[in-house]
């Protein structure tokens, strides 16, 4: 969902806002939420809810509270309370969804301490706030350097300064607890401002910078997703997916969120399963489940004494044989129940649609000079009198 100036051009091409994640209209912004009641109009008697939802950089975003005389709409920047000075943010969302979003992130909009909002930014303000901007980079460069001098086993991923430029927080990944005292006292020599640092894990990075995940969109956790749950391995199990880090980690080097997206499906199939771990006796031998289908409901069992061969039953099957063996009655064998699939699958993929095969394009073209020579041999007539 693009704002107004992320619109296209006479030619097609997109022109883009250029406001690198800080759109004015909150139409292309991380975590957004759509306002649909911005074109409803409030019942006679009602008052306007008195508090707002402010995005600062990245996807952090706040409540504070509006005093009366501040007529304030999504998109307008403004200057907020601190715990010392003030910062600047952008206005993204008004009015009763406010409400919805604090219940929902369990802030108490009647709480005294909740902070306020000053006024709209001024010029002065904007100008300050984006000189202050411009210098993350330069200074996020430069307190790596610092740290890696201290030998501190941290990473430095992101840097925020407040709206009034005199104070940076810091935000950094540690596997451990690191005592940077000393890189507090060298940063605050060298840069001239109050200096926070603030641990963040593995997501939380990851969300912060943002990217690209191996499905070719951006990230979840930089976009729509707002909480992160524990994914376990055993979600990759239950999906039939090989446990592959380098497949299974994302951006962050820890188990895809998407991994539990699925989930409770594939628990819900599987419902109907027998276990796993399930054996098959038969008068021909004991057979072990290799492989399972959720979707088409088939497993695969193979004996104990020729494990490379495989034999296709359906679930339904799989349950007929547990419930003979519970009753001490033993089957022929394996063969009897697959010989069946076989010939169901045989006339489930029969070609009634009329398409053609996918191994067409595998055969070679006949050349033009054997065209030719068939002509020839059908017509020698011709061929004789051309040489005549």
């Amino acid at each position: 969902m693009g704002c107004s100036s992320c619109s296209t051009v006479k030619d097609g091409q997109p022109r883009g806002c250029k406001n690198n994640g800080t759109c004015g209209t909150d139409g292309c912004n991380k975590l957004t939420v759509f306002d649909w009641l911005s074109n409803m109009s409030l019942p006679n008697g009602e008052k306007r809810f008195d508090c707002v939802e402010v995005r600062f950089k990245n996807s952090r975003k706040e409540f504070f509270r509006v005093p009366e005389d501040i007529p304030l709409s999504i998109g307008d920047i403004v200057a907020t309370q601190a715990k010392s000075g003030h910062d600047v943010g952008i206005v993204t969302l008004t009015g009763e969804l406010v409400r919805i979003q604090m219940k929902k992130k369990k802030v108490a909009y009647d709480d005294a301490e909740l902070p306020k909002i000053y006024r709209k930014a001024t010029q002065k303000d904007i100008d300050k706030w984006q000189k202050c901007r411009g210098k993350e980079d330069e200074i996020k460069k430069r307190s790596r350097e610092m740290a890696i001098l201290l030998r501190l086993q941290m990473k430095i991923s992101d840097v925020e300064f407040q709206g009034d430029g005199s104070k940076a927080t810091f935000y950094y990944t540690a596997e451990d607890r690191v005592d940077f005292r000393q890189l507090i006292k060298d940063m605050a020599k060298a840069f001239g401002i109050r200096i926070e640092m603030r641990q963040i894990g593995y997501r939380q990075e990851a969300q912060r910078l943002g990217g690209i995940g191996s499905c070719g969109r951006e990230l979840c956790c930089s976009t729509w997703l707002t909480d992160f749950r524990s994914v376990s391995t055993s979600a990759a199990r239950y999906q039939q997916l090989s446990l592959n880090p380098q497949k299974l980690a994302g951006q962050c080097g820890k188990l895809k969120c998407c991994l539990n997206y699925e989930l409770d499906m594939y628990l819900e199939a599987l419902k109907d399963f027998p276990p796993q771990e399930s054996k098959l006796f038969t008068e021909k031998g004991t057979a072990f489940c290799q492989k399972t289908d959720i979707f088409k409901g088939l497993l695969w069992y193979s004996y104990k004494e020729d494990p490379s061969r495989w034999h296709t039953l359906t679930k339904e099957q799989v349950q007929e044989i547990i419930q003979k063996n519970k009753s001490k009655e033993k089957v022929a064998s394996l063969e009897i129940y697959a010989t069946d699939n076989v010939e169901r699958e045989a006339a489930l993929f029969d070609n009634s649609s009329g398409q053609d095969s996918l191994t067409r394009f595998d055969r070679p073209k006949q050349k033009k000079r054997r065209k030719k020579n068939n002509k020839r041999r059908r017509n020698p007539a011709k061929s004789s009198r051309k040489n005549a």
